[in-house]
């Protein structure tokens, strides 16, 4: 049987990253003591109010083809909110409505890059980012995220890994897996780069809305000497806790969305008309669950550094932002990978390598701050006493 030539560029990236997390559902369905905090899902079902919208918008016939760009009250709203936010004028036909930031960036990647481009972005990296780029034909260039720079990248490492080849840096900030902000200056730096070498710059911000109090977060989009350059995909999964309803988007210049929409029409011809109705719902009323997230994610990083970090060999980077924190395991004497395989067979906690993420964090593990407070602090007190052996084996 004969395949294309994007199945053989993909045919490495499947599930074998998340073993971990397989193993650990597989155990929990036999009745096992397992607690898993592995992937981001939100702690919280999504919005009562949000999912009515969504009901009677089905009961009074929202259920016919789309518009292909989105359906006009959404792009409207998103519009209305971007330019609030970033105090430019965005309008809607800069908008494009997808089902989820997963197929936002497919499409906008499809647009920008193609064999041959190269593809500069931060490692470690969100997981699916090595295929959407193999996807288009494109090498992905990894640029380290280090941690003494508090794992966000830097324009010094992506200008030193910049060929004739290079089409676009595709950012997060905040980050997955670190939880890093990029900030004005690191954005500034960036920019001038793009400028100087004529790139794009895609802005994964999905988790725009979980940052953390006392944080600080800045958007590439709000400066206006990058207007012509910049594309953000977001969408409602991680604020509105609603990663089911496959809701996203992508902003850029008017010039870029309009020859992306052939491709969009050709992939799915818009999203469903009452999810639709349900985002504008979520953009123009804001979330009910994002701030409620952001206190609880935050608290649990705080009480997963304080168990951790000086009574064990363990250290743990606390992040500014999201659903995960990160654990520097290499005082274990084991990998990341390792690790994680180690503390499920002998603690009953999952999490996840930090090699799943890319190259540059094999010594670390990222844990979710999903798991609610009982089983997360029962989690620590696990991590904590699976590494008193090693401190004892180092005595």
């Amino acid at each position: 049987m004969k395949t294309t030539a994007i199945t053989h560029r993909l045919a490495d990236l499947g599930g074998a990253k998340w073993g971990i997390y397989l193993r650990a559902k597989a155990m929990i369905a036999k009745g096992a003591d397992v607690i898993s905090l592995t992937i981001g899902e939100p702690d919280v079902p999504p919005p009562t109010e949000l999912m009515d919208v969504a009901a009677a918008a089905m009961r009074a016939g929202r259920t016919t083809y789309s518009d292909g760009a989105g359906e006009p009250g959404l792009r409207a709203a998103l519009a209305e909110r971007y330019s609030a936010s970033t105090g430019r004028a965005i309008s809607d036909a800069q908008v494009m409505c997808f089902p989820g930031t997963q197929t936002a960036l497919y499409a906008v990647l499809m647009g920008v890059a193609e064999e041959g481009d190269e593809v500069l972005v931060g490692d470690p990296m969100y997981a699916t980012y090595a295929g959407v780029i193999r996807a288009t034909g494109a090498d992905l260039v990894p640029v380290p995220l280090r941690p003494e720079n508090g794992f966000r990248i830097s324009a010094d490492d992506i200008a030193a890994r910049i060929t004739p080849r290079s089409r676009a840096i595709l950012l997060t900030t905040p980050h997955n897996p670190t939880g890093a902000i990029l900030t004005p200056e690191d954005i500034a730096a960036i920019g001038d780069l793009a400028r100087k070498h004529d790139l794009w710059i895609i802005s994964d911000e999905v988790y725009e809305q979980l940052v953390f109090d006392g944080q600080r977060f800045t958007s590439p989009l709000a400066r206006p000497d990058l207007a012509e350059r910049v594309i953000v995909v977001s969408s409602i999964s991680k604020s509105h806790a609603a990663p089911g309803f496959r809701s996203g988007w992508c902003i850029g210049p008017e010039a870029f969305t309009a020859a992306l929409l052939p491709l969009s029409e050709t992939m799915l011809f818009g999203n469903q008309p009452f999810i639709a109705d349900m985002t504008e719902a979520a953009v123009r009323h804001g979330s009910s669950v994002a701030p409620g997230m952001r206190a609880r994610f935050a608290a649990r990083a705080d009480r997963l550094a304080e168990r951790l970090n000086g009574q064990t060999c363990l250290r743990v980077l606390k992040p500014q932002a999201g659903m995960f924190a990160m654990i520097d395991v290499t005082g274990t004497g084991m990998t990341g990978e390792t690790y994680a395989e180690h503390l499920l067979d002998h603690a009953g906690v999952a999490v996840m390598p930090g090699a799943s993420f890319g190259d540059t964090i094999d010594g670390w593990v990222r844990v979710a701050l999903t798991a609610g407070d009982a089983a997360f602090d029962t989690a620590c007190e696990r991590i904590a006493a699976h590494a008193a052996q090693f401190q004892s084996e180092d005595a």
